[in-house]
Formats: C-alpha cells, structure tokens, sequence
C-alpha cells in the first residue's frame, strides 16, 4: 500500500511538471499583445507599448519585455516610464481555457520614471488616468473593468525636474511601491520608500483615492510619512550658497482633499544654518509644525512652527507661495524671555559669533521679528533685547583701546541689557538704535552693520562708569572738572566716540580720540581762554595715549 502511494505523488508530480512545461507550448500569449496594450492605454490615457509576451504558467503571469509608456506630450516626446520587464499577474483559468485576461497583479521591475512639473503647478503624470474613471465601453474586451488586486514597482529610479528648467534635476533610487485592491473609483491602501541623494531615506503609507478624472495630482489622499537623514542641499531641494542647510528626520501625517494639503508633524534637524553668514548649530534643533497649502493657488498658511532647544520655543507664523523660480516668505517670529544659555547653540546657525573663547551665562533673549522675501535672498527685520548675561572670557572694559585699561575683577563682562533695530539681508546685518548698559564699564549708544564674512563696522558713543578717570572726565567728574575747567563739560554731554572694527569673533573696540579732540580744540561757547584748551587737549592725549 506505502509503494502505491508513493508511485501516486511522483506520477502527480510528473503531471504537473509536464503541465508546466507544455502548457506554455500551445499558448502563444503574445497574440495577445496588441489587446493588453490597447486596453492598458486605454484605461490610462496613455500609449503603451510592450515587448515580446510570454505566459509562465509557474507564476501565473504574462512577462512582458521591455515596456513603456508615453509622456503627455504637452510635456516631453520622450517616454514618462520604461521598464525591462513587466510581470502581469492573471487568473489562470480564464485564459488557459477561455483565452481571456482576468488582471491580478502588476509587478514593473527596475523602472525609470521622468516626473517633471510646470509652471503652473501642474505634473506630467496628471492626466494619467484621464480615461480611467469611465473607459468608453467594448464589446469585446478583454478584461472589463481595471481593477487590480496587486501592484507593484521594485527597484526604480525616478528623476524629478521642471519646465522650464529652474534648478538641477533631483534623483532617488530604490523606488519600491505596493498597492492593494486598485481601483480608479474606490480608495485603496499604498506603501511608498525610495532613497535620497545625500543617505536620505522616504517613507510614505496610507489611504488614497478615489483617482481624479481630471488631475492625478489631485487625488485625495491621508498618509503617514517617515523621512530619515534628508539633506536638502545633497537632495537638490536646496541650491548650494543659499546659506541654508541641515540634516533632518521627519515624522509628519499628510492629509489631502485634492486640493488643499494639510501637515503636522516633528523635525529633528541637525547642523543646522540658516544664514550665508552661519555655521552649522553645534547641537540638535527639534520643531514642531503645522502647515496647510492651496495646490491651485501655489499658497499656504503657517499655523505655528516651534522651534525647541532644550526648554527655549520660539514660535514663527504666517503665510508663504511659491512662484515659478521661488518661495516667497512672509512670516513673523516671537521668542519672549528665552534662556540664552541653551539659545547659544542656535547663534551660529544665523551667522551671530561670540568673540573666541567667549560664552554667554545666564539672562534671556526677546525677539520680535519679521522674516519676508524670498527663500534665496530672505530679509529679516525687527527688535531683540538680551538682559541680565555675561559674557564670560571677554572682558569688554580692557578691551577698549586707547584707555588706560579698568578689568573686571572675573574677566568677563556683565550686560545688563543691549537692545538694538536689526535689518538682516544676504548682504549684510544692519543694526541700529543700539542700547547696551554694561554695570562695570557704562553704557553705549550707537549704529553699524556686520558682513557676510563676520566683519564689523560700528560707530558708538559710550558714557563710561566714574571707576576710571576717563570714566570721570566723560561724566564731567568734580576733581576733574576743577582740574581742567568748563571745557570737559563737552565731553560730559557728548561721551567717548568709539569705534567698533574686525571681525565678530575678534573685535577691535577704539577711542575715536582725534573726533573728541577737534571738538574740544574748536573751543566752548564763552570761553577765552586759549591756555585752558590746550590744558584739556594735553590732558586727553595722556589719556587716550596720543
């Protein structure tokens, strides 16, 4: 009995191997080319063309050799897909014995796929489908209806660029895509990853359909979406020499109406610049977002974006749009009382540098600014104030040229406060109606800018403490006043001209003494007196060691 049923399960498996092998014999599946494509093309809205057809019984598929499929012309003669190979999954027993294709599975090995958008926001793979939603009827198709248990592209490449060409085209690779149960008219579940130049990788999943009729683009969808390691810069979303660039992760949900697009979700950006003036931010930058976007208008709404380091959130609101060679930004930026020890870390990232060897303790930062323009020329405007830090490692007081040097006692400097206008443009940083109040050494008053490379050009007028006998004569000090007379009371009005020069990690802080000097020579109203002008002018030579 054992041997009869082994010699039943090696005759079945003789059967079967001969079935598998001389089936395909007596089916030519490429007569059926011409059909697939018509159909194929028809349910697309584009021509396709296949190569050679043939059936594997094994599994269950016609294999077609290298397929295309053509671009809307409206955008390129060339094709929008090509592909050596495509699987199409069919049930077995309708064309086995009743010649017709029933579609399971789509399965296109190793595409290349050309995306292009235009100017006004529509993509070349808009109008795919376009007949798709209601396919003019056939007496003999077939397959009637298109829909698809399976679809899939394994191992893709996809070149993204624009009409006109605005920027260099942007490429990802390892393109792996899964659909379940397609249908032009019902929605369906998708899994999407690729990867980024720059080591980035994508991934999308979620819900969507039913397909647009008229737009592609436009298809309703709601997803989750998980970038790693995305490097605008590498990628191409970002030109180089723009002064921005970073290296994020996100975790975002998307949710789409077909024409209005909504976002929230987290980025933690490292090395993060956002100025051409900056460095990348030593540490980790996290923001939480919330954005929506128009498709039509190319318009958008930002509801908040938090920007987080350690305990400090500043917050930026507003509106941006994009046009055809930009981004136009109109926001608004509101940090009150930020600790300024953990909001150090972000002052390289928008071109702001400590002396060397410096580093702010303590106190907080209020900033109120207006960020406009465009994403490649970005204007930022408006107040910030810094109150009660120090700045430990530069003392300011012995830094002052041309004074005989007063030191703090801990060789740094504390700030009560230093206020200022500022205008910040790729050209420059200009700064005005600066206030700082510095307890040790006095207070100062003044305007100036910083360039691209760090490089400072400030005129101030300081007040100085009377700890100094400088400090005295510019406050028109008692014993001072006696000693040179009236004169002094000029200098008392008017203080110290300085003058602020090299660079923001070196600066050069001088005494503008010939300015103070002209004044003083040229006189005081009422006074006759020639020897006590040059009594004072003698004076503030030895002082400023002139």
């Amino acid at each position: 009995m054992k041997r009869r049923w082994v010699i039943a399960v090696v005759a079945a498996v003789a059967v079967v191997i001969v079935l598998v092998g001389v089936i395909p014999l007596f089916i030519n599946a490429d007569i059926f080319r011409p059909k697939v494509e018509d159909e194929l093309s028809s349910s697309l809205g584009r021509k396709i063309a296949l190569g050679h057809l043939s059936f594997s019984l094994i599994s269950g598929s016609l294999v077609a050799k290298n397929i295309s499929i053509a671009d809307d012309p409206a955008f390129a003669a060339t094709p929008f897909l090509e592909a050596k190979k495509l699987h199409i999954g069919i049930e077995l027993r309708q064309f086995v014995f009743h010649h017709q294709v029933q579609i399971t599975s789509f399965t296109v090995d190793s595409p290349a796929i050309h995306l292009i958008h235009a100017q006004n926001g529509t993509w070349n793979f808009s109008s795919l489908g376009s007949a798709g939603g209601n396919p003019a009827p056939r007496q003999e198709s077939i397959f009637p209806a298109l829909t698809v248990g399976k679809i899939k592209i394994k191992n893709g490449s996809a070149t993204v660029s624009s009409t006109p060409a605005a920027s260099k085209p942007f490429t990802c690779t390892d393109i792996n895509l899964s659909i379940q149960q397609f249908s032009f008219t019902t929605q369906f579940p998708f899994q999407l990853s690729l990867k980024l130049p720059g080591e980035g990788s994508f991934q999308l999943s979620g819900m969507a359909g039913p397909v647009d009729e008229k737009d592609t683009s436009k298809t309703p969808f709601q997803a989750a979406l998980l970038l790693k390691h995305f490097d605008p810069v590498a990628a191409g979303a970002i030109e180089s020499g723009q002064g921005i660039s970073m290296v994020a992760d996100f975790n975002a949900q998307l949710v789409s109406d077909g024409t209005n697009l909504m976002s929230t979700g987290k980025i933690a950006a490292s090395k993060l610049q956002l100025s051409h003036s900056g460095s990348p931010a030593p540490k980790p930058v996290d923001l939480d977002y919330s954005i929506s976007g128009n498709m039509d208008t190319l318009a958008g709404k930002v509801s908040n974006i938090s920007i987080h380091t350690g305990t400090v959130a500043a917050h930026v609101s507003g509106s941006f749009r994009s046009t055809e060679k930009d981004t136009v930004l109109d926001l608004r930026l509101s940090a009150l009382n930020q600790p300024i020890d953990q909001l150090e870390q972000l002052l390289p990232a928008v071109g702001v540098n400590l002396p060397t060897g410096s580093q702010l303790h303590g106190g907080t930062l209020t900033a109120n600014l207006a960020i406009t323009g465009t994403i490649s020329a970005t204007e930022i405007a408006g107040s910030a104030e810094i109150d009660n830090t120090e700045l430990a490692g530069f003392d300011l007081g012995s830094k002052i040229q041309g004074i005989n040097p007063f030191k703090s006692k801990n060789g740094g400097t504390e700030i009560e406060k230093l206020s200022t206008e500022l205008k910040s443009t790729p050209q420059s940083i200009q700064l005005s109606n600066i206030y700082g109040s510095v307890p040790k050494v006095g207070t100062a008053t003044g305007s100036g800018s910083v360039s691209p490379s760090g490089a400072l050009d400030f005129t101030m007028v300081a007040k100085l403490k009377d700890s100094s006998v400088v400090g005295a004569l510019a406050n028109g000090g008692t014993r001072v006043m006696r000693f040179i007379g009236s004169g002094a009371q000029s200098v008392a009005n008017n203080g110290i001209p300085l003058t602020i020069s090299g660079t923001t990690s070196n600066p050069s802080i001088r005494v503008n003494a010939g300015a103070m000097l002209k004044g003083q020579a040229s006189g005081q109203p009422g006074d006759s007196s020639g020897q006590q002008k040059t009594s004072l002018i003698s004076t503030l030579k030895g002082l400023f060691h002139k």
